[in-house]
């Protein structure tokens, strides 16, 4: 029997998909013109009409970006497809001609520098199954996306998020979605963006829920370290810090020294030199211009911006194992480097530890550092946008995924990026071996993706709210909600983070 191939007119043109399993979809699809030539530093331009019917069957071009260095690099694959038209989306519907249909707009993370929403692990599918218009969107990064030049727009990157969601609200009825149920998720530097995102004031209306994984909203550079960070690479290549200069080096010998930089930052990560990425720990970030990017997040989530938008924040038990265990750094790592580490974010350290070790009993140096990281980077920062949010007109769900994966003889633990295969409910593809093991708990990607599925259909994902009693959901073989979870290393980081 003959497979209908579905066919849907856009904006700016006529593009014909695929049907799998009653799930159709569409991919590469452009929503801005593509950023090479004069576009190459500049916003996004509105897309390139076409004539006829263009092909949607695969995954367009990949923004240019380095390849993830061993070990990362066989646990979180990857394409890396070449071509300039890389600013598209995918799309996943199960029913174009319905009317109304919830929308996921997924970011995807990567530190502002790696990944693609065309990697396996974001596969919609399950979404679409259940009812769920599913988008993964490309951006640019690092260089191209995100560094400061004297005379080109900043937070490039940002702007094509935003341009993304300017198509899915122009053309997401043609697959069936509601362009007034549009919920923006993210992971890592995708919940970064998130975050951003949400305290922009100038993007009302173009989402109606947020979901941010492993991602808050400090991750962000002042204009003096993003300035610190172009001259640095300026005078790594022995260039002017203009887009005339960048623009005549090979995007290849951009990202390697781009790489260089950010591996410098890393050997040596002074406060002094490198101001907030010391504690942030990547270069590339949104910058605090004033004119995109007119405030701190954080800052403005207090003042009440975005907060007629429901929200769902969490972080995973053990996020920074992902960056430690694989690499074995974990037991390399001495007591000294530890509390240098504390003393760069301004902590008394010995407090730090004292504290830490109540819980981790004869933890080495390398897990209590891991914990402190976690703690850090992910989950004190997405306390600090639920607690400043507890005036919102809408209301904060925190979860937390505890999961721990067999992977690295049970070391791996919750790490970070272990919970999208189960939001997505992706557990058994084979690109997720390498995080979750032959054997993942299929009940568990169950209750987590119709968690999602819940949350961006209702705005309701079944716990109570963040507020005085600091209630958590934690995800694990038995899930259940509980009240501010370790709640003396919260209190640690008062003050401080």
């Amino acid at each position: 029997m003959r497979v209908v191939e579905p066919i849907v007119a856009v904006a700016q043109g006529t593009l014909r998909g695929v049907v799998c399993n009653g799930i159709m979809s569409f991919k590469g699809i452009p929503y801005a013109t593509p950023p090479s030539g004069a576009q190459r530093f500049q916003p996004p331009a509105p897309p390139v009409e076409w004539s006829g019917v263009r092909a949607a069957s695969a995954y367009g071009p990949t923004a240019p970006k380095p390849a993830y260095v061993a070990p990362l690099d066989g646990l979180l694959p990857e394409p890396i497809i070449p071509g300039d038209d890389y600013l598209n989306l995918n799309i996943w519907t199960p029913d174009m001609g319905a009317a109304g249909l919830p929308v996921l707009v997924w970011i995807h993370g990567g530190a502002f520098v790696n990944g693609t929403g065309a990697a396996e692990r974001y596969d919609g599918t399950a979404f679409a199954r259940d009812g769920v218009v599913c988008v993964t969107i490309n951006y640019r990064l690092g260089v191209e996306g995100f560094l400061v030049l004297d005379d080109a727009p900043p937070n490039r990157g940002l702007l094509d998020q935003i341009a993304a969601l300017e198509w899915v609200q122009q053309n997401i009825e043609a697959f069936g979605g509601d362009p007034d149920a549009v919920t923006v998720a993210g992971g890592s530097s995708g919940a970064m963006s998130v975050m951003t995102l949400l305290s922009m004031t100038h993007t009302r209306g173009l989402f109606h829920r947020a979901i941010a994984q492993s991602g808050a909203a400090q991750h962000v550079l002042t204009p003096e370290t993003g300035h610190q960070v172009g001259t640095a690479m300026a005078e790594m290549l022995n260039i002017d810090l203009t887009v005339d200069a960048f623009d005549a080096v090979p995007r290849d010998r951009l990202i390697e020294t781009q790489s260089s930089l950010i591996s410098r930052i890393a050997m040596d990560p002074s406060p002094a030199r490198w101001g907030e990425i010391a504690t942030n720990f990547m270069a590339f970030e949104p910058v605090v211009d004033g004119t995109i990017l007119t405030a701190p997040p954080l800052d403005q989530l207090g003042h009440g911006v975005g907060g007629n938008i429901e929200l769902l924040i969490g972080t995973n038990a053990d996020e920074q194992h992902f960056f430690l265990v694989p690499s074995g750094l974990t037991d390399v790592i001495t007591g000294t480097f530890l509390n240098e580490v504390l003393e760069n974010f301004g902590a008394d350290a010995k407090a730090v530890v004292a504290t830490y070790d109540v819980g981790r009993p004869g933890g080495s140096p390398g897990e209590l550092l891991s914990a402190v990281l976690t703690d850090l980077s992910f989950r004190i920062p997405a306390v600090r946008v639920a607690e400043a949010r507890r005036q919102a007109e809408k209301p904060t769900h925190v979860y937390e995924f505890a999961w721990r994966s067999p992977q690295f003889n049970g070391r791996l633990g919750a790490c970070h990026g272990l919970e999208v295969g189960f939001v997505f409910d992706n557990v058994e593809q084979s690109s997720m071996r390498p995080l979750v093991g032959d054997h993942p708990p299929l009940a568990l990607a169950e209750t987590m993706h119709r968690t999602w599925v819940n949350f961006i259909t209702k705005g309701e994902p079944g716990w109570p709210a963040y507020q005085e009693s600091r209630t958590v959901m934690r995800f694990d073989q038995d899930s259940v909600a509980v009240n501010d979870p370790r709640d003396a290393e919260r209190r640690v980081w008062e003050g401080i983070r």
